[in-house]
């Protein structure tokens, strides 16, 4: 046995014994019930971070114990195709070319992801091997499968076909830089400092922080309880406006805050969410003063074809030179939203879009968690989800990208003359215009093949279908939201609808992921889990939210703080086993945590340790000559002296508190367990006092039990040094590691 161990030797060696032995393969056995879990898909759109370490830690840290255990343990893994991150990072490596994807047909630009993130894939695919996941890869999925378009094409159809699908002008999260809208889930609210002004609006004075939307106005409101105002509800003002005055009628509404600003505030449907809904709930129109291209339209007279902020500072301007501005107040802060990913601006706007109704499918997937059938841990996170799907409203699934899965709906160009397409032409000019007009110049064929996007009213017609339902029809431009097809994921990856997989597989025993995404991603699995599955149950028993591992300063990772930890530096330097055990040791339950690189480093030593512990055995074991017995407790119970009788008792503990803490999912605590147990107990105690014991035969006996049973504990934390040494201990069962048995508690 080497003097020390080498993890850059050892683990590429180990991972393919198992991968080319088949351990990852669970047998289906109908005798038994199966453990499975789907890896959360990691995004093509980049290498993975060093949040995947953790998560793949904590997966295979189950799925090793069960497989140990006897348990037909499945570990599906895949990559998500990431529709708008992917894009946009594509659209970076454009720019960096003098290039942009408008300068590509729709399809072309598709082809040439396609290839982008097919490296990608490679390049993740091989960081999974590396953290030592044992993943079944005969059974990998990509979310742009044949078999997972499929699934969610199946889905949108018959969600339609229910009548929980429509399309309607509505308020959507925005942005103008990536040309796309956003969930609710994809947004966050940060904190902005803005110029409050107070405006004349007829009798009243308001507050807004947005006074050029004051051309999207259809009412102005009060709270139905504030008597300074009671005498105006229900009646018209006269309000003198930048282009002509204008009438409003004003309304009373509980949203309305009386103590903030004056208590009376300007209601612009088309550009706030709040307001929209009071618009609904009041009858009152609601119309975009703002493009797509973000500047002001026709609707804001002489203030059109500016950008927002310009078309502020003129709206300030001129309503000073009017006498109608009262005050500003310099120091106000409120909540603006920004898109998740990149913090930039997003606008609400009404568009047509795609929705699914949510009502039915948001109280079963919250009735299962008040049911206690379906379990969060750590408790303490529940509540983010429940609030969530409490207040969900109708969800937006479309997207204005490329790359994605393509909305299978079909315009009849005859039947809707009016679809605002931009294409190509055969030059490689962009060309824009209504279907009716741009057919006068350029034939139907040179319009599909070089299509970039169409824009389709709610009212337009369209046919849900698979293929093309005729010669003149175009298909939907937009692609589904990357959360419609991965809420999905459970039942993709198991083979629904019908399959031997998903008969034995399905449901999953747990989700793992982090905290951040249970709104986006856990709510939505289930949710479609319980709509698709003929049981109506939820895809998953419980779901463990681990913590967000932040950089050393503690703060959140960022490529443009510099601070972003790379895990293959780590894994090069102290190894896998160790990064892996680092960040397990590192984390409070469900908790964010700085990396904690001392722990890391501290777990490179416990490995050599462990591997110098062995050398130790195994030279005892040549020093006798004689043939060390295996260990039988029953046999040996004559002989065996009180700090024999002592470590047995230890292990025994150790067993039961590792088996405690991991069907909690308290891995930090079994993994301190285990180690206290070998460096201490077993290390720096036992192993001293069977240096000078003279029943050597029966000291090494109990010793090589208790170390190889050290081995088993350790196995699902640290694969690759457990499985190196494994395989160099002499003992009578020759398999390997990855399949031996876990260690049972001995009387």
């Amino acid at each position: 046995m080497d003097k020390k161990y080498d993890h850059k030797i050892s683990e590429k060696k180990i991972y393919k014994m198992w991968e080319d032995g088949g351990y990852f393969k669970p047998k289906i056995d109908l005798k038994k019930k199966p453990f499975t879990i789907i890896l959360p898909p990691p995004n093509a759109s980049g290498k993975m971070h060093i949040g995947n370490v953790l998560m793949i830690a904590i997966e295979d840290i189950l799925i090793r114990w069960n497989r140990m255990k006897g348990v037909p343990s499945l570990w599906v893994p895949g990559t998500d195709h990431a529709g708008f991150e992917t894009q946009t990072t594509f659209e970076r490596e454009l720019k960096e070319q003098g290039k942009s994807r408008l300068d590509f047909d729709r399809e072309t630009l598709y082809k040439n992801i396609w290839d982008f993130v097919y490296k990608n894939k490679e390049d993740i695919d091989n960081q999974i091997r590396s953290m030592g996941a044992s993943v079944d890869w005969d059974r990998y999925v990509f979310t742009l499968d044949k078999k997972s378009l499929d699934v969610v094409i199946d889905t949108f159809k018959r969600m339609e076909k229910e009548n929980l699908v429509y399309r309607d002008d509505y308020v959507v999260n925005y942005s103008f830089k990536w040309g796309t809208t956003f969930s609710d889930a994809e947004i966050v609210y940060k904190e902005k400092k803005s110029p409050l002004y107070y405006i004349k609006y007829g009798p009243f004075t308001l507050a807004t922080v947005r006074p050029e939307t004051k051309f999207g106005d259809t009412a102005v409101a009060v709270h139905p309880n504030d008597k300074r105002y009671q005498k105006y509800v229900g009646k018209e003002i006269e309000v003198e406006g930048l282009n002509g005055n204008f009438k409003l009628k004003v309304i009373a509404d509980t949203y309305v805050d009386p103590h903030f600003g004056t208590g009376v505030v300007k209601i612009t449907p088309g550009h706030d969410k709040n307001d929209f809904e009071v618009g609904a709930r009041h009858n009152l129109k609601a119309k975009n003063i703002i493009g797509l291209n973000g500047r002001l339209n026709e609707f804001a007279g002489k203030y059109a074809g500016l950008k927002i902020l310009e078309a502020r500072a003129r709206v300030v301007e001129d309503l000073k030179k009017r006498n109608l501005l009262v005050k500003v107040d310099e120091n106000y802060t409120h909540l603006a939203p920004v898109d998740y990913r990149t913090g930039d601006y997003i606008e609400n706007l009404i568009l047509p879009n795609w929705f699914i109704k949510v009502e039915d499918l948001a109280k079963k997937a919250l009735e299962v968690v008040k049911s206690g059938n379906l379990k969060i841990y750590p408790k303490w996170r529940e509540k983010t989800y429940v609030r969530w799907v409490e207040n969900m409203h109708d969800w937006a699934i479309s997207r204005q990208v490329v790359w994605g899965i393509r909305i299978p709906a079909w315009y009849s160009v005859k039947e809707n003359p009016n679809l605002n397409i931009t294409f190509l032409d055969p030059k490689g000019n962009v060309c824009k215009g209504k279907i009716l007009d741009l057919l006068q110049k350029y034939n139907f064929d040179d319009i599909a093949g070089g299509l970039q996007s169409l824009i389709a009213s709610k009212e337009s017609k369209y046919v849900v279908s698979r293929s093309s339902p005729g010669k003149d029809y175009l298909q939907e431009t937009d692609t589904f939201d990357t959360w419609f097809s991965s809420g999905q994921w459970p039942l993709i990856c198991t083979g629904y609808p019908s399959s031997k997989d998903f008969d034995y597989f399905y449901p999953t025993n747990v989700l793992e992921t982090g905290w951040e995404i249970v709104t986006k991603w856990v709510s939505r699995m289930v949710m479609f889990g319980m709509y698709l599955d003929p049981k109506g149950l939820s895809p998953f028993k419980d779901v463990y939210l681990h913590g967000m591992v932040r950089a050393l300063d503690g703060k959140k990772m960022s490529k443009s703080l510099g601070n972003v930890i790379n895990p293959e530096e780590y894994q090069n330097e102290y190894g896998t086993d160790a990064l892996r055990m680092g960040l397990i040791a590192g984390t409070a339950n469900g908790k964010d945590f700085s990396f904690p690189r001392d722990k890391v480093i501290a777990y490179r030593n416990f490995a050599n340790k462990i591997w110098n512990m062995a050398r130790f055995i195994l030279m005892m074991f040549e020093k006798r000559k004689k043939k060390v017995p295996m260990f039988r407790r029953n046999q040996l119970d004559c002989s065996i002296n009180p700090s024999d009788r002592e470590i047995l008792e230890k292990l025994n503990k150790t067993i039961k508190k590792v088996d405690s803490s991991l069907n909690k999912y308290r891995f930090a605590d079994a993994g301190e367990v285990i180690y206290h147990f070998v460096w201490d107990d077993l290390a720096s105690n036992y192993l001293e006092r069977v240096k000078t014991r003279k029943d050597m035969g029966t000291a090494l006996s109990v010793l090589r039990h208790v170390f190889i049973n050290s081995l088993k504990l350790l196995h699902p934390f640290m694969p690759f040094v457990t499985e190196e040494i494994w395989g160099k201990i002499p003992r009578k069962n020759k398999d390997m590691l990855i399949i031996s048995a876990w260690p049972k508690v001995k009387n």
